[in-house]
């Protein structure tokens, strides 16, 4: 069952991003967006074996990936789906990369929160929970300065990955997305994935 979950995420993945990668919106746009994923499947085929993740958290990396590569293939102001729903609720823009932002928190707030617990680095959960999203607030801070030195070092062609639409306080949004991202993911996820670090806990010390 785990070899066919494994192929099953695997061929998601690869399926998705050569997609993606097909007459994408913009080649550079595309690059950019799609390596994050790339740089992650990379630390996971080699951590699989020592430091094996929960399932919730693999899963959660696969959607966040696929957010990324969609964003990639369009560019984030222009996925079609959501500019029919920018015509349906009436925005005057097109809010993927606000969905794009939102995982940017809610996807490592559980990354962040497994490796807190699982290398004991914290003590209490209140202190966990702070640390937490203060990394994902941080990680999206930090994604916003790498958009400002690509759009600086490469001029007009990091437009499509800014993806701003004119939208003065758009850095600004994008951070309270992730903020908010990552207190979801700890008010609906901390259970399930307590059990999940159990479980893998329990095997780990049965082998």
């Amino acid at each position: 069952m785990q070899k066919f979950l494994l192929l099953l995420w695997l061929a998601l993945f690869s399926g998705v991003l050569i997609w993606s990668g097909i007459n994408p919106k913009d080649t550079f746009t595309w690059f950019l967006e799609v390596l994050p994923a790339l740089i992650g499947i990379v630390i996971l085929a080699l951590t699989r074996r020592s430091h094996p993740l929960t399932s919730l958290l693999y899963l959660l990396i696969l959607i966040h990936s696929i957010i990324l590569m969609v964003g990639a293939h369009y560019t984030y102001a222009e996925v079609p789906l959501f500019d029919r729903i920018s015509e349906w609720f009436g925005w005057q823009r097109n809010n993927y990369d606000k969905l794009g932002h939102l995982a940017q928190g809610f996807i490592p707030a559980i990354i962040a929160r497994e490796i807190l617990i699982r290398s004991e680095a914290v003590n209490g959960r209140a202190w966990m929970n702070l640390f937490v999203v203060s990394v994902c607030l941080a990680f999206s801070a930090f994604y916003e300065l790498i958009e400002w030195w690509v759009a600086e070092l490469s001029g007009q062609s990091a437009e499509a990955f800014l993806g701003t639409q004119g939208y003065v306080w758009d850095t600004q949004s994008d951070m309270l997305w992730a903020l908010t991202g990552a207190i979801l993911a700890l008010i609906t996820l901390s259970k399930m994935h307590d059990k999940q670090l159990f479980a893998l806990k329990t095997q780990a010390s049965s082998e």
